[in-house]
């Protein structure tokens, strides 16, 4: 059975865990061959790239610290060279250091600046002369619903979630004519390892302010992905959120 994304070659930042392993799953499932790009988690990364193999799709995991131009740089070679072609970025790397403002020191600023926001760079910037050249590429990067709403404690991470909207919106206008579309997913609070560190009491707090009552699922959100990949020919430079029903 031919699937949507057969032929088509995939890198997802960020994805040996949480929703990126979400969306290279599927990705995978939909046909695509994946890059796994991870920065530490070497072996969950090792371990998805051979269960997505058994889908029957090419799978490579690539180690890179995407907030590194080089390292990008020799992660897109390399998917080059293993596949021909990059028709999908997912730009889904992204950390948090929380503290309110009063309290947060210029390291932890300067951390969440670097790796939210040049890592979107880094790989945008590197993968788009190649879907330049193919006339068709989908480049999709995963914000937050903090970038639209705030939230105390988050002001480097919300001021890079939202710094994303503005350049891929920027970056979209820039490619539309050749094929490219590049749009943004706002997940809401979502089942991960990072919202598993906020303590219980916390959590509970979260919940009552969720219209549906439940957090997130990853896959909740790599269903999204693959829609903007596969089917959303005609929307670019847009802003999608998946929270629940959270009003902001």
């Amino acid at each position: 059975m031919v699937k949507r994304l057969d032929g088509k070659t995939a890198i997802v930042t960020g994805a040996g865990r949480g929703i990126g392993r979400a969306i290279a799953k599927e990705l995978a499932d939909t046909g695509a061959n994946v890059v796994i790009n991870y920065s530490t988690s070497a072996q969950p990364a090792q371990e998805l790239a051979e269960e997505l193999k058994e889908l029957g799709v090419k799978s490579l995991a690539i180690q890179a610290d995407v907030t590194a131009f080089d390292q990008v740089t020799q992660m897109v070679r390399k998917t080059i060279e293993a596949f021909g072609q990059i028709d999908i970025l997912v730009n889904n790397a992204g950390i948090t250091r929380d503290k309110t403002l009063k309290n947060m020191d210029k390291e932890h600023w300067d951390e969440v600046i670097h790796v939210n926001l040049d890592s979107v760079f880094n790989c945008t910037k590197q993968v788009l002369p190649f879907m330049l050249e193919r006339k068709s590429g989908r480049i999709v990067t995963i914000s937050s619903f903090v970038a639209l709403g705030g939230n105390v404690g988050q002001a480097n991470y919300a001021a890079t979630k939202a710094g994303i909207i503005g350049f891929s919106k920027s970056v979209a206008l820039e490619v539309a004519r050749h094929g490219i579309t590049v749009n943004v997913v706002c997940p809401g609070f979502t089942e991960t390892d990072m919202l598993m560190e906020v303590p219980e009491k916390i959590r509970q707090r979260i919940l009552e302010k969720i219209p549906m009552a439940r957090f997130g699922k990853s896959e909740e959100v790599a269903t999204c992905v693959r829609y903007l990949v596969t089917e959303g020919d005609y929307m670019t430079a847009q802003v999608i959120s998946i929270n629940g029903g959270v009003y902001i």
